[in-house]
């Protein structure tokens, strides 16, 4: 069941998604982090895209019910998340000039597809499909991993950006409090891929390799073979091998030249290829790793380590819903990864339109059960007859994860104050 989306239906169809649809209690529970620290839902900077790129920024919310109802009164087409700040961010202007600090953000990771352009043959730009698709599953699991076991993060948020990327939100309490320079190493330490459109070669590996490396490198070799030999075929014309003989040094280039030309399919080429580099490991300068480099440059994960570094850097919220596509941006169950498909995402005319459906047939009913009840329980069954629902619940999950880890925080907070 797929309802086409239509750009110019949003400013319609925002209304009953922001009054019926949007989780704002999990997405409240979240942000505010179970009241652990005073005033740290009050001082986060909200910002709002409004129709014809109207931008608003240093919005902030005293409560949920508060946040609810500017939501709705605004309709925002794009909802992005900044820091929490020193003061109230609707006083930025009203405070002593350089008291008005970021003091604390999750730290954020951003991929976008745009940045593999010169590695994908199937699409450019703004477009994706399943073929390239793969290169975001990678990227989750090479980073996912290190987040979890090289750094020890266990609060996680992988969300789908609507369109063309994945962000991730690592919500422990020590990466919030991470200083500039700190989550600047944290990216650098991620980092594989560097240099410009204008670098020909853009991975170059330690000698020796460093476990991070050889750890993303068991990733890299799982999907490998499958996205890029047969989906992306970068094996296949003369143009695209080209491209891949560029990365290695000239005397293995000079050899596959001639062994290519005996075999046919770009599996065959791949196994030529690896076995030159087997062949010359003695004579190829330190850190010349040939088919791994190839692995990494086409596949490894590509970081806009800007947005990660800044603190008080917005990005765009889970929920928000992407106008160009009408998708919503939706946490992503990292148990179920390999199916995920970001064509099956819910859009928000197909949600409204399930919403109304499912409305239609039992409103005298909805009527009676829901008198005397508050708006808040009755949208709560109103996203749960949606196909947003499952995504609710891969989010709730999340939040309900970390509540467990504040609950022993407030805990020793009052035996702490009982102490005296």
């Amino acid at each position: 069941m797929s309802y086409e989306y239509d750009q110019a239906s949003l400013p319609d169809l925002l209304p009953l998604y922001y009054r019926r649809l949007f989780p704002f209690s999990q997405y409240f529970r979240w942000l505010n982090y179970g009241g652990v620290t005073k005033n740290y839902f009050q001082n986060r900077e909200f910002s709002f895209t409004l129709k014809d790129d109207i931008y608003v920024r240093y919005q902030c919310f005293n409560n949920q019910s508060e946040l609810e109802k500017e939501m709705q009164k605004m309709n925002p087409y794009k909802i992005d998340i900044g820091a929490v700040y020193s003061h109230r961010p609707s006083q930025h202007n009203t405070v002593k000039s350089g008291t008005f600090q970021a003091l604390e953000k999750e730290l954020v990771f951003d991929i976008d597809m745009t940045d593999y352009d010169d590695v994908r043959n199937c699409c450019s730009a703004a477009e994706i499909c399943s073929k390239c698709w793969t290169l975001m599953t990678i990227a989750i699991r090479i980073l996912d991993r290190a987040l979890k076991e090289d750094f020890g993060f266990k609060h996680r948020l992988w969300v789908y950006s609507g369109r063309r990327g994945v962000h991730c939100w690592v919500c422990d309490e020590a990466a919030r409090k991470l200083t500039q320079s700190a989550r600047a190493a944290v990216a650098e330490y991620l980092s594989a891929v560097k240099g410009g459109e204008e670098a020909i070669k853009k991975v170059q590996l330690s000698d020796p390799i460093h476990p991070f490396i050889k750890e993303s490198l068991k990733v890299l070799e799982h999907y490998f073979e499958d996205y890029a030999l047969v989906n992306q075929d970068i094996l296949g014309s003369k143009e695209s091998i080209d491209k891949v003989l560029a990365l290695l040094p000239e005397e293995v280039r000079d050899l596959l030249q001639n062994d290519f030309l005996k075999v046919k399919t770009a599996t065959q080429r791949w196994e030529c290829l690896k076995k030159r580099v087997l062949q010359m490991q003695g004579v190829l300068k330190k850190g010349v790793y040939g088919d791994w480099d190839i692995m990494f440059q086409y596949c490894y994960p590509r970081l806009d380590t800007n947005v990660s570094k800044g603190i008080n850097h917005l990005l765009k919220s889970p929920f928000s819903v992407h106008p160009k596509t009408g998708r919503v941006s939706v946490p992503i169950d990292l148990k179920l990864l390999d199916q995920f498909d970001p064509f099956a995402v819910p859009t928000i005319s197909l949600i409204c339109q399930e919403l109304d459906k499912a409305l239609e047939g039992d409103e005298e009913a909805n009527d009676k059960e829901n008198e005397g009840e508050p708006e808040q329980k009755r949208r709560v069954r109103d996203y749960k007859k949606t196909s947003l629902a499952k995504y609710v619940k891969v989010f709730e999950q999340f939040v309900e994860k970390m509540e467990q880890s504040w609950k022993g925080e407030l805990l020793k907070k009052s035996d702490q104050q009982k102490d005296f």
